[in-house]
Formats: C-alpha cells, structure tokens, sequence
C-alpha cells in the first residue's frame, strides 16, 4: 500500500524551482500565484535562503514546490495506483488536503498565504526559536522541558529526534537539561519562530478567520493528521486550527501509516527530510521522493514495486 507525504516549513531551498520551469506542472505555479496575491514564481526562482527563511515566504514556496511535484508524479501514474492515505509534515498537511480532494489548489494556496502571514505577525510578537534533540525519545524530551520556562516539545519526528520550540532562553535552558539527560546533540534550526508551541497563539484568531471563510469538504482517502497521529476524511478545519500551536505527532503518524498496511512512502516536495525520518522509524518501508524532475525517471520502478506490494495485486 502507498502513502503520500508532503514536507513542511524548514524544506525550502533557493532556487529549488528552477529543475521544473519546463515542466507541464509549473503551471500551477500561476494558480498559486493568483489565489495568493503573491509571485511565487519568483519565491521558486530567484529568492534567496534569508528571503526564504521568512516563514510568509517558505510556507508559500515549500507548499507551491510540493503540489508541482504531486502533479507531475501524478501524470507519471500516482492517480492510478491506490493511494492508501495522505500525511502532511505541519505545512505539509495543507498539500496532503489538496492531494486527497479535501481542498482545491486555490483555496489551499490562499489558507497558506494567511496562515504564514499570522504566523509571522506571532512570531514577530513572541520571539522564539526551535532546536532539534537528538539521541532522545519524545518521553525524555517533554521531561528536559519541564520546569524549564518557556520550551516545549514541538515536534517528534522519529526515534532519537525531537524538536523543543520556546524562546531563545527557554529553548537553550531546555537544550542543557537534554543533554544531561543524555542528548548526543542539541542542534539550533534556522527557523523564524517557535512552531508549534503556545508562542503561537497570536496567530490562532488570524488562522480562524481564514479557515471559518474557506470551503473544505470531505477527503477521497485518510488523511492521518499531526494533532492526533490519527486518520480524518473530514473535519479539517478544526485540525489545522489545533496544529497550530500543537506538537506535530509524526513519528506516531507513520507508525499509524504502516498499522493500516502500508508498505511504500513517497514524499512529495522539496529535500528527502521525511524519507530519512520514514527509514528510521519504519526500518522496512520502501521509500522514495519527488523533489526535481530528474526524480521522476526512477518513479515508475517505485510505483511497480507499490503496485506488487497492493493487496489488490494480482498473485504471480
């Protein structure tokens, strides 16, 4: 069985748009441009990483990057294979939405341009920062961040990596007490806030409004969502509200991925950050992502071997 994933803020990278100007996919990148009052194009082409690391920028290019490439895998012969569920790395659950049939392209495009905005009126707000723990688990993490004022647990992306988000002394309070715990490395994350922790909250009513006036309905396949590691056909707007300010639950999400049965991970979308996180927490997945044309040569063997992996796959 196949899941389709898609990476999150932290993923874009200068010029990553370039490999696909050519492509009958870029044409999307006008769509995105128009439902978000903004040239994307020149976010993909030209931007360079401080213009991107600003988060109104790399939410809208990483987004518009990810869903150029879920198109032309797409037309390379994803639709006709079953895809079991979708998930979305924070950023990444609003492609997963388009990828399921739960949001259209345009209402996507303009729920990310408002969602980066506000994040970066809360972050402007409440400075803060995220640095990534290694070599503990999420358990040992949440217990170096108690006590500590001002740093969470943010993300836990896979065994032995977990992300704390707070403000610069929180975050660095609880850095320490992580590597008394333990930690083989605290590694500071070019990032622009403190994602997915209460430092957010500023965002939350701006995030409402968009999502209260958007039209979301129900999706074509589970879409295991970050605030519960749980898998959704509807729903939607009420989840991405929580996320917000909520830890994403990603290794829990892949490990519900591969209950369900599937056997085949394709990340869609700039860099290869959830192949690597999918082969540590899942050790015999099959894995594989699209992040330049160039990818899609080695597509087809990816998509045969899914198929044979399919239960509805005819026996030898």
């Amino acid at each position: 069985m196949l899941a389709l994933l898609f990476p999150g803020q932290g993923s874009q990278r200068p010029h990553m748009g370039e490999p696909w100007t050519d492509h009958p996919a870029w044409a999307l990148v006008e769509r995105v441009s128009a439902a978000a009052g903004r040239d994307v194009a020149a976010l993909l082409t030209e931007a360079d990483a401080e213009t991107l690391r600003a988060t109104r920028n790399a939410q809208l290019a990483t987004f518009c990057a990810s869903v150029v490439a879920l198109q032309a895998a797409r037309t390379s012969g994803v639709e006709y294979l079953p895809v079991a569920a979708v998930a979305g790395h924070s950023l990444g659950e609003y492609t997963a939405l388009v990828a399921a049939g739960a949001a259209t392209l345009e209402a996507a495009a303009e729920l990310v341009a408002r969602r980066g905005e506000a994040m970066q009126v809360a972050a402007e707000a409440n400075p803060g920062t995220m640095a990534a723990v290694l070599g503990l688990d999420a358990e040992q993490v949440a217990r170096a961040c108690e006590g500590v004022e001002g740093a969470w647990p943010a993300n836990d992306n896979a065994p032995g990596q977990v992300v704390i988000a707070g403000t610069p002394e929180g975050v660095a309070a609880a850095g320490e007490a992580a590597k008394a715990l333990g930690a083989k490395r605290v590694l500071p994350l070019p990032v622009g806030g403190a994602f997915h922790s209460p430092l957010m909250a500023p965002a939350q009513a701006l995030l409402d409004e968009a999502l209260a006036a958007t039209a979301l309905g129900a999706a074509d396949v589970d879409v295991v969502a970050n605030v519960d590691a749980s898998a959704h056909r509807d729903g939607f707007a009420g989840l991405l509200s929580r996320q917000l300010a909520s830890p994403v639950r990603w290794r829990e999400s892949l490990l519900a991925l591969r209950a369900v049965g599937v056997t085949h991970y394709l990340e869609l979308g700039p860099g290869a950050e959830l192949s690597g996180m999918v082969k540590r927490t899942v050790a015999d997945s099959v894995r594989m992502n699209v992040s330049a044309p160039s990818d899609l040569d080695r597509l087809q063997d990816f998509l045969e071997s899914a198929r044979r992996a399919s239960p509805s796959a005819p026996s030898a």
